[in-house]
């Protein structure tokens, strides 16, 4: 029985970062044993679900059935109902999560890593202040197993973090109160995902649709924490913008979640755990997406672990920290750099976002860019220049 052996690796969370990192480490010949709070994996869905084809492939080859539609287009709409379109560079997914992260921890399983849902870890195992395994409880059974190492990728509140003393906490401006549900009925187009910007409407944030057929989407909303606390909530401020475009729409499914719109955590290792994806805080600040920047820290995560446990090294805090220092040479800088175009951007009244959207349809649409789209907005805020530069036009 998997509760009575000892593995190299104890997982949690069964979500793409997980079973990417628990596929990688199995594969190297490690015993990996990945644990899922809930029943199925996959479900519920707190995401909006978009990915680009190009990213995906970095990491596994698509499958049709993961993939609800293919979009070309995206496209950004003013608060004054002005609107400018964008070609993608390449195809857009909008993916069934619920098939996809199914399927990603059967390809961990496939490569000996044991799966294992229903299990809820409430606790650590310690020994000499270094993590030595985790405890819980599956299927109303209390379980204790032993690893060497301990992985967090247990989401954005990182129960898993907070037990090993790690500072997970977020100021309310530092995470997004996100609202989506997925309606039917509608008449949407395919192939463009649409967002919605207003400094007044969607404050830190953007409405969301995605499409996932002819007639059925994901629309959300995130905004700011303060905002959602100051003001008007996520979940009455998109139930006025469904209810003021669409006459009639059926709700096939609500998701509610905190979405990270911060800085790296500081702190991705302590001795005998790492912290991958949304726990350590992975997501683009600007979009809240963390599925492709979760999977690139799995993998650094998992390179790291391989080389230390097959070398017999020990998962101190000092051998783990290479993880976080090659993860922040990399794409920690680059975070760093959305998240100071994010607070500058969260400044723009919309009356700059009504002007900004003007200048970018004056650009013929197969020469818009997303780089063009901040440019546009560095004569309102000077201080994205150098910034946008580094993040758009490759400086």
């Amino acid at each position: 029985m998997w509760n009575t052996k000892q593995f190299d690796i104890v997982v949690v969370g069964a979500g793409p970062v997980g079973s990417t990192f628990a596929k990688i480490a199995a594969s190297k010949g490690l015993s990996v044993l990945l644990l899922e709070r809930k029943s199925q994996i996959g479900i519920p869905v707190r995401c909006g679900e978009a990915i680009l084809a190009s990213d995906l492939r970095l990491f596994y080859e698509p499958r049709s059935e993961w993939i609800s539609t293919i979009v070309d287009k995206f496209c950004f709409v003013a608060p004054n109902g002005s609107s400018a379109t964008f070609q993608f560079k390449g195809k857009g997914y909008i993916l069934n999560r619920k098939v996809f992260d199914y399927d990603l921890s059967k390809l961990a399983a496939e490569k000996g890593a044991t799966v294992i849902t229903n299990s809820y870890v409430n606790g650590l195992l310690f020994e000499n202040d270094k993590i030595v395994g985790v405890k819980g409880i599956c299927d109303s059974e209390p379980f204790e197993i032993s690893s060497k190492l301990v992985i967090g990728a247990d989401g954005v509140e990182s129960r898993i973090g907070q037990m090993a003393g790690i500072n997970t906490k977020l100021n309310l401006s530092d995470i997004g109160s996100g609202y989506q549900k997925t309606i039917s009925g509608i008449d949407v187009d395919r192939n463009v995902c649409s967002f919605y910007v207003s400094n007044k409407l969607t404050p830190g944030g953007y409405i969301w649709i995605f499409p996932k057929g002819n007639d059925i989407a994901n629309i959300g909303i995130g905004i700011s924490g303060t905002s959602a606390i100051k003001g008007e909530s996520a979940k009455k401020r998109l139930n006025n913008f469904l209810d003021s475009k669409y006459a009639n729409y059926k709700v096939e499914s609500i998701a509610v979640g905190g979405i990270p719109i911060s800085k790296p955590i500081k702190q991705m290792v302590a001795g005998g755990l790492m912290l991958i994806g949304d726990a350590a805080r992975t997501v683009n600040p600007l979009s809240g997406g963390g599925i492709i920047l979760g999977m690139k820290s799995a993998v650094k995560a998992a390179n790291v672990a391989v080389k230390v446990l097959k070398n017999n090294q020990g998962p101190s805090k000092t051998n783990l920290k290479e993880y976080q220092k090659l993860w922040m040479e990399d794409e920690g800088k680059q975070i760093n750099r959305i998240y100071r175009i994010k607070k500058a951007a969260d400044k723009l009244d919309d009356e700059n976002l009504n002007s900004i959207i003007e200048k970018v349809n004056k650009v013929p649409i197969e020469k818009r860019s997303i780089a063009r789209f901040f440019s546009a907005c560095i004569p309102q805020k000077p201080s994205l220049l150098i910034d946008v530069a580094k993040v758009f036009i490759g400086y």
